[in-house]
C-alpha cells in the first residue's frame, strides 16, 4: 500500500528505477507516461522554460541542451520541434543510466540527426556530462534525496552557459487522489499506476524547493503550474 505523507517526502522507490526493466513491459510503461504528460500538459512547462532562457540570451546563435534522465527521448523530440526553427545551431543530448531505455530512445529518434544519447549515471559520474548551455531535469529530481539534489544542481549550474530548467511534481493530497482517479481511466499498466503515486509521494512542497534553492548558486524562479507541477528555472 503506497502511503502519502503531507509533511515529508517519501523514500519509497519507483519500480522504473530498476535499470533491468526492459522489453514490452518498459515500452508500455513509457507509453503510459507519455499519455499522462500529453493529457496534463507537462511538456509545455519545460518548453516554456526554454523559451524564457532564450529570451534572456537572445544573441545565442548555437545551442546545446542536455536532458538529465532523458528516458526514451520524448522531451528532446519535443524540444527539437519547438526550437529547431529558431535559426540556431541546435544540439540535443539525452543522458540516462538505463541502457535498455536508451535503445528505445535511439530507435524513436532516428529521424532527428541533432539528437544523441549517452549512458551516464548522473549521481555517480558528473565528469561524463558534456558541455552544454541548458540542462533539463524533467520529472527527475524527485528520484533523489535533498543532499543529492543540491550536489547535482550546483555542479550543473557551474557547467551551464545559460541555466537549468526543472519540471517536477507538487506533493499534494489532491494530486495523489486525483491521480488515482485519472489512472483508472487513462493508464493501462500497474507499474505506471504504482510509480505515479510514488512519484507524488516523493515530490515537493514549494517551501522545500525554496529551502533547497538557498543552497544552490544562480538566480532562481520557482512557479506553480497546472497540473500540480513546479517550474524551477536557475540562471547564471
Amino acid at each position: 500500500m503506497i502511503s502519502y505523507a503531507s509533511k515529508y517526502r517519501s523514500s519509497e522507490e519507483e519500480i522504473m528505477d530498476n535499470f533491468n526493466l526492459q522489453g514490452e513491459q518498459l515500452e508500455l510503461l513509457l507509453s503510459d507516461l507519455s499519455v499522462v504528460n500529453s493529457w496534463l500538459g507537462g511538456n509545455s512547462i519545460t518548453l516554456g522554460g526554454i523559451q524564457k532562457l532564450l529570451n534572456k540570451f537572445p544573441k545565442k546563435e548555437s545551442l546545446t541542451i542536455i536532458d538529465v534522465g532523458c528516458g526514451d527521448g520524448e522531451m528532446l523530440r519535443r524540444v527539437h520541434e519547438a526550437v529547431n526553427n529558431e535559426s540556431k545551431d541546435l544540439e540535443l543530448k539525452g543522458l540516462d543510466a538505463n541502457e535498455h531505455i536508451l535503445h528505445l530512445a535511439n530507435s524513436k529518434s532516428e529521424a532527428f540527426k541533432n539528437i544523441t544519447f549517452q549512458k551516464v549515471d548522473i549521481t555517480k559520474d558528473l565528469g561524463a556530462i558534456p558541455p552544454f548551455d541548458i540542462a533539463l531535469c524533467t520529472l527527475f529530481l524527485h528520484h533523489l534525496d535533498d543532499d543529492d539534489i543540491i550536489f547535482l544542481l550546483n555542479k550543473l549550474i557551474e557547467k551551464a552557459r545559460m541555466g537549468i530548467i526543472i519540471n517536477d511534481l507538487h506533493r499534494s493530497k489532491w494530486a495523489f487522489h486525483l491521480f488515482k482517479i485519472f489512472s483508472r481511466i487513462a493508464i493501462k499498466t500497474d507499474i505506471a499506476k504504482h510509480d505515479g503515486l510514488v512519484s507524488i509521494a516523493r515530490a515537493f512542497k514549494k517551501h522545500e524547493l525554496l529551502k533547497i534553492a538557498k543552497k544552490i548558486d544562480g538566480h532562481h524562479s520557482i512557479r506553480w503550474k497546472w497540473a500540480f507541477r513546479f517550474q524551477w528555472i536557475i540562471t547564471k
